[in-house]
């Protein structure tokens, strides 16, 4: 199967020489459109995960479906592949489905648009975004229900759709899909918004074949991948090493009581191509914490955090991907067989940054190894009815605290991804029925090192209506690893205190939890690993962050530094202090998990006031 595009203008397009002037004014054109895309999306859509919070994923790809400017990395290739139909101009496809379109999406409430882009009858390029939805129709509010067993249960499956034929909205159709959400009206904007921002995309892109010519445009984004394929070219060959390298790491739990869940990944290099190869991985889960991982998302992964590190100026683009060569085995963790359940996947999706630090970090880990921390996305939701008898309905993601790093300490309450922004909470106490009590990071919780890691943050939610809350959380079991003799990041916990103060220690995930008026729920997430030395770090470096509440009295002690009544240090007592902490601790490995899974298991009644999940049973031929 494969898609067929129709053009009424069969001029072939033509591959010109274009001068180095034209070519960064049309790349910053192309990347300031791409930005003009979020703008269109949040000025328009309705949702907070989208509107407030930046939940979306913007790309403009050239005719061959390879993205140009972006965040995500293209899909466009393999779904074109998979889609056998034909596509005219006017056409706007809609798909949630991972299943099929190769996990452009990787679970259901992400709605995918995409946009052919023609000139006079000419395709040129495609535009394309996917924004999380608030909900999809699923067995709980917010269609991502963590106990889901196959995707049939989370919500409704859109297959590669036409949503518009020839520039005609399908109204009927659309009435179809927002006649099986709970929130019709926000989804219907939020697409609405997800359309615009691809419909300007595709206006810019003309513009600037008007402007430039066809042949100059395409042109053009073929030097922006060969630009970007000689650059990464340089970095694979300069920090990938020919021998194996390989690291693991884990998923606390799948929400069922079973875990944690290995995810291991061996990389090498032959050549200029680099390989990553996740045999040793886990089978598939029974709950929806599968991944499904489209290989070229990994690499998107992998171009992404390599640039960043070595030279955030290069365009990222898909121009290097057929310099990675990602081995995933069927029937695992990251690559589960249909019907699979998928709408939990953010934690294991977040867990591969964390394993593909330690991996690329190891060979150098004084000038690129970070500590753990890039862990998860850490997910609320609240909903019923208000006194009113109004339906509600809260998505909201939070933070946690970024790993200590080469560079320095590591932010504190950060998103997973750079691009999130908090959800205002003046805007979640006038929209839904809370009152947010406390919003302030957790002294103590990044791990110590020589650079701190960040704090976690503790957010205290009073229920305002009878309703149920859902919690998505990860590190609950496992810490934030710490690096270079840092120390580990404290893990996850959510403690709900009821209205007649008695209290209960709630699953990382969970959903269904009854809540009455007056309840007040402390979500608290974990902090990132420390990185070096936490003896070596400057004790007015301490001091400061003691003074800021950062690190309490008490802390500064792992430091080994002490600090005095009225607030400075003890010179005298530091010395001595981590004199006796050095000679106790002994030698530090590259890596501080704070223990075994064997060990982590045993203390963890004592140390999280959960029970510790038990092994991983899995389905027969997965």
């Amino acid at each position: 199967m494969t898609a067929k595009l129709i053009e009424t203008n069969d001029t072939p397009l033509c591959t010109v020489d274009v001068d180095g002037v034209t070519v960064d004014i049309i790349e910053n054109a192309l990347r300031n459109a791409r930005e003009e895309m979020d703008a269109v999306l949040f000025r328009t859509a309705m949702s907070p995960g989208i509107r407030e919070q930046g939940d979306c994923f913007p790309m403009i790809a050239n005719p061959e479906g390879k993205m140009v400017v972006g965040q995500f990395g293209s899909f466009i290739g393999p779904f074109l592949e998979a889609y056998d139909e034909e596509i005219e101009e006017g056409d706007i496809i809609l798909t949630n489905d991972p299943y099929m379109c190769n996990a452009a999406v990787s679970h259901l409430p992400d709605w995918v648009v995409l946009v052919p882009v023609f000139k006079q009858g000419r395709h040129i390029a495609w535009s394309a975004m996917f924004g999380h939805m608030s909900d999809n129709g699923g067995m709980v509010p917010g269609s991502i229900p963590i106990q889901a067993t196959t995707i049939y249960q989370e919500g409704i499956r859109i297959p590669p759709t036409k949503l518009y034929k020839k520039g005609v909205l399908q109204s009927d159709l659309l009435e179809l899909i927002l006649h099986n959400v709970r929130t019709p009206q926000w989804n219907r904007f939020d697409l609405n918004a997800l359309v615009a921002a691809c419909n300007t995309a595709a206006k810019r892109c003309v513009e600037l074949a008007e402007r430039f010519g066809d042949d100059v445009l395409v042109s053009t984004m073929d030097i922006m991948l060969q630009r970007n394929k000689a650059a990464m070219k340089h970095i694979i060959e300069m920090f990938i090493p020919e021998e194996p390298r390989e690291f693991e790491d884990y998923l606390c739990d799948d929400g069922m009581g079973m875990g944690p869940y290995r995810i291991k990944c061996k990389m090498w290099r032959e050549g200029s191509t680099a390989i990553f190869d996740f045999e040793g991985t886990d089978p598939q889960a029974q709950s929806s914490v599968n991944f499904f991982l489209n290989e070229d998302m990994f690499k998107m992964f992998f171009g992404s955090f390599t640039i960043n590190v070595v030279d955030p100026q290069i365009v990222f683009n898909d121009g290097f991907y057929d310099l990675v060569d990602v081995r995933i085995p069927q029937g695992t963790l990251l690559k589960p067989n249909f019907p699979a359940a998928l709408s939990g996947r953010t934690h294991a999706l977040g867990r591969i940054f964390d394993l593909l630090g330690a991996l690329l970090g190891m060979g150098a880990p004084e000038q690129m190894l970070n500590a753990a921390g890039f862990s998860d996305s850490p997910h609320l939701f609240y909903s019923g009815y208000d006194k009113q008898g109004e339906w509600f309905q809260l998505f909201q993601i939070g933070f946690g605290g970024i790993p200590g790093r080469p560079v320095g300490d590591g932010p504190d309450g950060h998103s997973l991804w750079p691009g999130f922004t908090n959800v205002p909470n003046e805007f979640i106490e006038s929209y839904f029925p809370l009152r947010i009590e406390q919003y302030a990071t957790i002294p103590d919780s990044g791990g110590a090192g020589l650079h701190r890691g960040g704090n976690g943050l503790s957010v205290a939610y009073r229920f305002l209506a009878d309703g149920e809350i859902g919690i998505h959380d990860e590190r609950w079991l496992t810490h934030p690893w710490g690096v270079l003799g840092g120390e580990t990041g404290r893990r996850s916990t959510k403690r709900l205190v009821r209205k007649d103060g008695s209290e209960e220690w709630l699953p990382a995930k969970v959903e269904g939890v009854k809540v009455k008026e007056g309840d007040l729920l402390y979500f608290n997430t974990w902090g990132g690993g420390g990185w070096g030395d936490p003896y070596q770090r400057d004790p007015e470096l301490v001091r400061q962050d003691v003074e800021r509440r950062l690190v309490t009295a008490e802390g500064a002690r792992r430091y080994g530094v002490v600090i005095d009544g009225e607030g400075k240090v003890d010179e005298s007592a530091t010395q001595s202090l981590r004199s006796e902490l050095q000679d106790q601790r002994g030698e530090t490995g590259l890596f501080n998990r704070g223990g075994t899974i064997d060990d982590l298991k045993a203390r963890c009644l004592d140390e999280t006031h959960l029970p510790a999940p038990v092994s991983p049973s899995f389905h027969k031929g997965a």
